[in-house]
């Protein structure tokens, strides 16, 4: 369960930690702004927006950073599942799950004489080829 909402933070911060970046601007945008270009007018004014989106960036790379730190953690320390593939040369058992009256060796492939075509009875001579 830890690891399941780790994961979703984890898509969360980065989320939003991307539309952050998206969001804010270069900084050559700061000269247009001192000269007029409109940007004093926004909702956390000249230098507002600045300093806010700044500090949820760090925040945010902070927490990204952090999580990523726990994941690794929490997934270096899990011992892995023997696959059955690993090993090829023990047998693997066939069985038919809840029916165990069928045997095992009706489930070899069984060869069936193909009926539909005719049985090639003469050889073709060189007088019956069209040339």
């Amino acid at each position: 369960m830890l690891y399941q909402s780790l994961i979703i933070a984890y898509l969360i911060v980065s989320i939003c930690l991307i539309g952050l970046v998206l969001i804010q601007q270069g900084k050559g945008a700061d000269m247009g702004a001192s000269f007029g270009a409109g940007s004093s007018a926004t909702i956390f004014g000249s230098s507002g927006s600045g300093n806010f989106l700044t500090k949820a960036t760090t925040w945010l790379a902070i927490a990204f950073f952090v999580i990523s730190l726990v994941l690794g953690n929490l997934t270096a320390n899990k011992i892995k599942s023997t696959d059955e593939w690993n090993n090829l040369n023990t047998p693997v058992e066939q069985t038919i799950p809840g029916d165990s009256s069928i045997p095992t060796d009706s489930l070899e492939p069984k060869s069936i004489e193909n009926t539909d075509v005719p049985a090639a009875t003469e050889k073709a001579s060189d007088s019956d080829v069209p040339n």
